[in-house]
């Protein structure tokens, strides 16, 4: 009776720590009783039935990164490239992930590989390099659309390379050659325009500067002369306004008269120098006669 007591002692203790269950963090497993879904344990320690409940699935709730191995992609112009990547994946719900499909993420890498080699096709080869984002957004949208019912979503699939083939390699680098040398080309002609231009803008304010300081000199020039015909006929006039009056003046003709006489012989006088003939009128010898016709001709003027 005491054998069996032990037995039955040693069972239960078995049976008790059979049935305890213990999930690390970030993790869930998926209990089956008697073959069918029961529940779900979370993180934690858990009690499930021994011999009658089991742990059908463990799933991880962490971030998980497949890798994409590298396949053969055609692009729109007909180039065949090499194209591998990573897709990072979560769980969200283990029921779903346990019996929506049968491993998920084999089921994830085929469609990400499908959906890589359609979205690269719509494209073509120039643009592969630069469409990078816009492959990988696809590719995220489409594996979610279609995970919905795997319980795991897609978080974001990076494109890691792509290799185009050597002949098309080569051919790329003599592209890319011959663009470099264009844009040269054309930054050098650019250069010789402008500077072509400056040197004729440059020609241009000189002529107008030119034009301009000869414009202001013949007006300053024309101003001087000007101002300096009025001077002298101011002048003149001052001093013919000066001989009227002195003409005018008690005495003034009788000195008018010696003026007269002065200048008639001085003026002779230079005619004798400057020749040996000098022919002279008839009545020189009245110098008075001639002093006064002069008079008669101031007299008239006045």
């Amino acid at each position: 009776m005491e054998i069996v007591l032990i037995v039955l002692a040693i069972l239960a203790v078995v049976f008790i720590i059979k049935g305890v269950c213990i999930i690390p963090q970030q993790s869930a497993y998926v209990i089956e009783r008697l073959g069918k879904f029961n529940r779900v344990l979370q993180a934690g320690i858990s009690y499930i039935v021994p011999f009658v409940d089991r742990v059908a699935y463990r799933h991880t709730l962490k971030e998980q990164a497949i890798d994409i191995p590298e396949q053969q992609c055609i692009t729109r112009d007909n180039v065949q490239v090499g194209v591998d990547g990573v897709v990072f994946i979560q769980v969200f719900d283990p029921q779903m992930a346990s019996y929506g499909i049968n491993r998920y993420d084999f089921a994830v890498l085929q469609l990400a590989q499908t959906t890589m080699r359609s979205e690269v096709g719509k494209i073509d080869l120039d643009k592969t390099f630069e469409e990078r984002t816009a492959i990988n957004s696809a590719i995220v949208s489409a594996i979610n659309d279609a995970a919905r019912t795997w319980g795991v979503k897609i978080l974001r699939y990076e494109v890691k390379n792509i290799r185009p083939p050597e002949n098309v390699l080569m051919a790329m680098e003599k592209q890319m050659q011959a663009e470099r040398e264009k844009r040269a080309i054309i930054l050098q002609s650019e250069g010789q325009k402008q500077s072509a231009i400056n040197v004729a803008e440059g020609q241009k304010q000189k002529v107008v500067l030119e034009s301009e300081a000869a414009r202001q000199k013949q007006i300053n020039e024309a101003s001087g002369e000007a101002e300096a015909i009025r001077a002298v006929a101011s002048a003149t006039a001052d001093g013919l306004k000066a001989v009227a009056s002195a003409v005018q003046a008690q005495g003034g003709l009788e000195a008018v008269q010696l003026r007269v006489a002065e200048k008639l012989v001085e003026q002779f006088g230079h005619l004798a120098k400057q020749g040996n003939t000098l022919i002279l009128p008839a009545n020189f010898g009245d110098l008075s006669s001639l002093i006064g016709a002069a008079m008669s001709v101031i007299k008239q003027t006045k």
